[in-house]
């Protein structure tokens, strides 16, 4: 089953209310949010981060933060207490979010991914994704996301952004 496929099922059974856009394919957050026509806030972008948790230990973790900021990798190391973050490899993100860099969800469905959600996207009624594919994208209720993703709500967005783009310049693969 695909992620894709996977992510259809999650929002049908999850009875959430939900709306498939098309579009041309797309995998960076700020063109993308201009062809699904919403505020650049209410996307979801999505990056998977290596936080070092010990010389040895480490863990994987899907952030979310809104499309016009960027991750904050030291908050991210403070919410896990590690000792150092950085964004994966792409061969890495891309096998634990099953879809390719610009299209990953924010549903961590691989066991070896934790979810954490920067709260300033779901201030938002509705946000917006890439579902898994670079063509299609899905509005999501926000309050339906929350209950069938049940995220880590943490701070770990930059709060201060200068520049109009500003966001734009962040590694972004959603």
């Amino acid at each position: 089953m695909t992620t894709y496929d996977r992510l259809m099922d999650l929002l049908e059974q999850g009875r959430a209310r939900f709306r498939i856009i098309d579009h041309a394919p797309e995998g960076r957050t700020e063109p993308a949010s201009v062809l699904r026509r919403h505020e650049l806030s209410q996307a979801a972008k999505c990056l998977v981060v290596r936080v070092a948790l010990g010389r040895r230990a480490r863990r994987y973790v899907l952030a979310v933060v809104p499309g016009d900021r960027r991750l904050d990798l030291d908050s991210l190391n403070r919410v896990y207490t590690g000792s150092e973050s950085s964004f994966a490899t792409r061969e890495i993100a891309e096998r634990l979010a099953g879809s390719v860099s610009g299209s990953v969800v924010p549903f961590a469905f691989h066991p070896d991914l934790d979810l954490v959600v920067d709260p300033d996207l779901l201030a938002h009624k509705e946000i917006f994704f890439n579902a898994a594919r670079l063509d299609r994208s899905v509005a999501l209720v926000t309050e339906d996301y929350v209950g069938l993703a049940a995220p880590r709500v943490e701070v770990i967005a930059q709060r201060s952004l200068t520049g109009a783009g500003a966001a734009s310049r962040s590694t972004d693969l959603n």
